[in-house]
């Protein structure tokens, strides 16, 4: 099935770029447009922008842009019409389809084959939860016992699978997915050698459905219940283990997803603060008390993509452990990560024995609040006391203890940040700030200069960018010995792309052909529009970039008919590559500040104001520099030319052309006597 023309108009209509992207990442008002650092590539200064006029975002950094349609397929990897239902859905806008042919449905989108699967057994395991005699006297009573209100299972799509060895499967094959689309999607398990539909990978099991940021079922988290008896069932369930998870699917990585997102993302925007967690009942009971800004690891160490999707919403995470300090400390030499990442990080340990869910239903969501507001500590001060009182007296262990944590502070990007902290970790430590740069540039000097197969695939992002930035770490030289490092020390492994030699020809057919895509329908006099003014000084000039020859194309060949294109046209048009360079060219990077006029009394006239002067001034330039391209092919024919009357011939075509450029210069006010 596909939707209808009609359907998608009416969905394009309604989609705002702002609720849609504000859905992913935590926008900012600046100006008229909105702000945030890109969910589309690793950066700490906000290049990505929200324009609600235009409807279209783009970002300056990786040049991603488009509008609600392309960002939800891009930012959740779906195709064109996945992210269409996606928006309706959004918009509460009924779905009307029209019928596909079966070779048309045989190339349906295997991801989005996987989400229908997926949340197929989603709903059946609900179903199972609450109208199976074993889900209720099981399942459900569980969940009653951790204190899970029907609202709270409602919330997080609870479920439990049936002890049955095909009870789910043998559902899903009557309802005609096949049985290669449930092995994809993490669902069926094939006995190995043999040709039957194999069995349920999810059997006894209460069920903890696990959503993307769109709220798509991706996978499943499953906790078995029943202890090991006799009995043939029983037995069956023997040595399994207790979580269960799915497997890595097209549609599930576990290292770039965390527990809960859907359901905290907008706690965590509004708060402005992201609590991280282990285990799937800890968001869940933390939810129930009114704690909704929580996500969980899962169980997996933390990751950089887990950290970075954390980043897209605050770059404020406060991790909760619970009281084993052996756990604690294995964590703490993964946490670096977070620093590198420029996120802020604080610690609350939990006393022994308890775990957020434990100690939330124990002291009430209000005491558990107060907890949290006053055990906090940063990450470097929990990571300083924690090895200090690890290492007592022993001199060669406080050692050590130094220079883990100047380890640690050297991956914080900000630099203010980092002499903050090197000034508060000599005072704990009562030693010299001073031997803690010193520290500090040593392991940074060796990172640099370890060969680049030894440094694995850490991020240049991982220590300062640049020898004003380390200088900045200490505001002293930053070498032991009062010297400044060499510049070639923060060379990165990554080889810079050249970017392509543009000639002035280049600049000038893009100018013109932006005038065009973005005010070629406004009228400079009555009945004259910019198209047709432009249009009609140009004749005979041909653009020799492809692109912009074709869009000069596609103009002349619709004026040809009286049709003069849109910029709508171009914004929705079907090759990416007109697509993107109109967004371009419509979003701004900068913003003339209100103040000007409001204030100062300030007039900047807009583009729009002088679109006369600007349209003749556009014409001017293109022909003096199509005018300098002949210039140059002039002047290498004479190089070449093999008698006196043709070099006579070629020199005095080059006068002309050279005539008609100064003449254009004058013009322009760009003669230099």
């Amino acid at each position: 099935m596909r939707l209808n023309p009609e359907t998608v108009d009416r969905i394009k209509q309604s989609a705002d770029i702002v609720e849609v992207v504000g859905d992913f990442v935590s926008l900012k008002k600046k100006g008229a447009n909105y702000s945030a650092c890109c969910p589309f590539h690793n950066e700490k200064t906000p290049s990505f922008n929200v324009n609600p006029v235009r409807q279209i975002y783009k970002c300056f950094g990786c040049g991603a842009a488009g509008d609600s349609i392309k960002f939800v397929m891009d930012i959740d990897g779906i195709g064109y019409g996945e992210a269409l239902r996606y928006l309706a859905n959004k918009y509460n806008i009924e779905i009307e389809e029209e019928e596909v042919t079966d070779e048309e449905a045989i190339r349906q989108n295997e991801r989005e084959s996987l989400y229908i699967v997926l949340n197929f057994a989603k709903n059946f395991y609900q179903q199972q939860l609450h109208h199976s005699e074993e889900g209720q006297s099981i399942g459900l009573s569980y969940f009653k016992e951790r204190g899970f209100t029907n609202d709270t299972q409602k919330k997080f799509e609870l479920g439990y699978s049936l002890d049955t060895w095909d009870s789910f499967s043998k559902e899903a094959l009557e309802k005609g997915y096949s049985a290669d689309l449930l092995e994809k999607a993490g669902l069926l398990v094939h006995k190995e050698g043999s040709q039957t539909a194999g069995y349920d990978r999810f059997r006894g099991r209460v069920i903890f459905p696990i959503h993307n940021v769109a709220g798509k079922v991706i996978a499943f988290g499953a906790r078995i219940l029943k202890s090991d008896k006799s009995g043939s069932q029983n037995q069956r369930g023997a040595n399994q283990p207790k979580y269960l998870n799915s497997p890595e699917t097209e549609v599930y990585h576990k290292s770039d997803v965390l527990y809960g997102v859907f359901q905290a993302k907008n706690a965590i925007r509004q708060q402005e603060l992201c609590y991280l967690v282990e285990g799937y009942t800890d968001v869940i009971s933390l939810h129930q008390a009114g704690i909704e800004n929580v996500v969980a690891s899962s169980g997996t160490s933390l990751t950089v993509e887990q950290i970075r999707l954390i980043g897209r919403f605050t770059p404020n995470v406060t991790i909760l452990y619970d009281g084993d300090i052996a756990g604690i400390k294995a964590a703490l030499r993964g946490l670096d990560l977070v620093l590198e990442e420029g996120l802020n990080v604080k610690i609350v340990l939990f006393p022994d024995g308890d775990d957020p869910d434990s100690y939330v239903r124990k002291v009430g969501a209000e005491a558990f609040k107060d907890y949290l507001r006053k055990a906090a500590k940063d990450f470097i001060t929990f990571k300083t006391e924690t090895l200090l009182q690890d290492a007592g007296n022993d001199p060669f262990r406080l050692a050590a203890v130094i220079g883990e944590v100047v380890n640690s502070i050297i991956k914080i990007p900000d630099a203010i940040k980092r002499q903050v902290f090197f000034h508060r970790t000599s005072e704990m430590m009562k030693v010299d700030e001073q031997m803690l740069i010193t520290e500090g540039n040593k392991l940074l000097r060796k990172l640099h200069t370890q060969k680049p197969q030894d440094r694995g695939n850490r991020q240049s992002n991982a220590v300062p960018d640049g020898p004003d930035n380390l200088e900045a770490l200490s505001g002293r030289n930053f070498s032991e010995d009062g010297d400044t490092l060499p510049p070639d020390l923060f060379a990165t492994d990554q080889v810079q792309e050249e970017l392509p030699q543009r000639t002035k020809l280049y600049y000038q057919e893009e100018a013109f052909i932006r005038l065009l895509v973005m005010y070629g329908t406004r009228e400079l006099e009555p009945t004259i529009t910019v198209c047709q003014y432009v249009l009609g000084e140009i004749e005979g000039i041909d653009f020799k970039d492809a692109v912009f020859s074709h869009l000069l194309s596609l103009f002349r060949e619709n004026f040809s008919r009286n049709q003069v294109l849109s910029t709508e046209y171009f914004q929705h048009h079907h090759e990416p590559e007109i697509r993107n360079i109109t967004i371009s060219w419509l979003a701004s990077k900068y913003e003339l500040s209100e103040l000007w006029s409001e204030k100062y009394e300030i007039y900047v006239p807009f583009e729009t104001d002088v679109l006369d002067k600007t349209a003749f001034i556009n014409i001017l330039r293109l022909k003096k520099a199509f005018i300098e391209e002949k210039m140059k092919v002039c002047l290498q024919q004479a190089v070449h030319a093999k008698t006196e009357e043709e070099q006579t011939a070629v020199m005095n075509e080059f006068m002309f052309y050279k005539s008609i450029s100064m003449a254009a210069a004058k013009e322009l006010g760009s003669v230099i006597g």
